[in-house]
């Protein structure tokens, strides 16, 4: 068997697509901030923060206009430089931080023997040597506040300053979750970061859609993926706009397809995926529901399972919720009562639903299970409520 997979590579949190979905205007703005650097890169030095949530674009923003601009900094002969350092990753530490700058041109840099200034100072003449620009981002530029505070900002943003008359050698980019963040830098140093800031906004539910679209065209095989699942993942994603979790979302879910021998991707990978990716709904949550709100779940569950369907309208859950009940020799409740069930089971974040749209013969109400797999919940189900 095959796997849905042409080249996984392709989703992993790594990978720079050459296309970067809504977020072309602000790669612009990136690029308009820095247009100097390719016409008069030594008079000028610039400071731009990049600020968003979670799965915003913000790396790979950075990553696609540091490629693009040392290629065409080539073009035009110029000796322009790009480094993305996570400062995470250097436990905020400045002198890691400047370390790895000076690895990028001396790779056998040692790492003890020298403070952070003198790395700093050893990477500007480097740069002087070369007739070299350099541009560094500092990406989650949260852990270079918390630990090194303004000095370490200070530092980094205000070294140029000290070399009065020399040619300019360095700008900055950070990346920042929340701009609040500047709060916690004294003037002097907060001032050289707020003049310059691109805004990331969370990504829209349509525009994740057509982000997970691209992904799956560059990452899968033809024929591999239904719309309807790549809806699916799209829902469970657009509360947070958090595209990097709608991506692992769709990785981890053709990894189960393969596992399974599956030669697509269905909606039950997804829902398995889910879990690994969010904390599983914890089922003992269900407890507290009378018996007949576990029968109607289960009968959720089970079409969901046999139909292998993303969504489930409320007609054919109450046709299932009948045979359910027949089963367990129970009298079946009402519409309006088993509307209350599906509400409850929404609030508490088991279940979601939303108005049908296009395909539906009138209006009906739309019921999925985005954390947990079908199969999963119906068993459990079948043992809490006995034969």
């Amino acid at each position: 068997m095959r796997s849905v997979f042409e080249d996984e590579a392709k989703l992993d949190v790594n990978y720079l697509p050459p296309h970067l979905p809504h977020r072309e205007a602000q790669l612009r703005s990136l690029r308009n901030f820095f247009s100097f650097v390719l016409e008069r890169p030594y008079e000028m030095a610039r400071n731009v923060l990049l600020v968003g949530g979670i799965g915003s674009g913000k790396t790979a923003l950075s990553q696609r206009f540091g490629v693009d601009i040392e290629e065409e900094a080539r073009r035009k002969g110029l000796r322009i430089k790009y480094v993305h350092i996570n400062c995470q990753e250097c436990r905020g530490s400045l002198f890691l931080i400047l370390w790895r700058v000076m690895r990028a041109f001396h790779p056998n840099f040692p790492r003890r023997g020298f403070s952070a200034e003198e790395v700093l100072g050893m990477v500007l003449d480097v740069l002087d040597d070369r007739n070299a620009y350099l541009i560094v981002t500092l990406d989650e530029l949260e852990a270079l506040i918390r630990k090194g505070g303004t000095v370490a900002v200070y530092t980094l943003t205000r070294i140029q300053e000290e070399r009065m008359g020399a040619p300019r050698r360095l700008s900055l980019i950070g990346i920042l979750r929340d701009v609040r963040w500047l709060d916690r830098l004294e003037e002097s140093a907060r001032s050289t970061l707020q003049r310059n800031i691109i805004h990331l906004p969370k990504y829209t539910g349509r525009e994740l859609l057509d982000i997970v679209r691209y992904r799956a065209n560059l990452a899968l095989r033809d024929g591999v993926i239904g719309n309807e699942v790549i809806e699916m993942i799209t829902d469970m994603a657009t509360e947070s706009g958090d595209a990097r979790y709608a991506l692992d979302l769709l990785w981890r879910a053709g990894k189960y397809a393969d596992e399974s021998f599956s030669p697509v991707i269905l909606a039950e990978h997804v829902r398995r995926a889910a879990v690994l990716v969010y904390p599983m709904t914890r089922v003992s949550d269900i407890d507290h529901f009378p018996r007949h709100a576990k029968l109607f779940l289960l009968a959720i569950s089970r079409f969901l399972r046999q139909s292998q369907a993303v969504y489930a309208s409320m007609g054919e859950v109450e046709e299932m919720y009948g045979v359910i009940c027949e089963e367990y020799g129970e009298r079946p409740h009402g519409h309006t009562q088993l509307w209350k069930y599906v509400r409850d089971f929404a609030d508490s974040g088991i279940l979601t639903i939303k108005a049908s749209g296009r395909g539906f013969r009138g209006k009906t109400t739309l019921i999925s299970l985005p954390r947990i797999p079908a199969e999963h919940l119906e068993k459990d189900l079948v043992l809490r409520l006995g034969a």
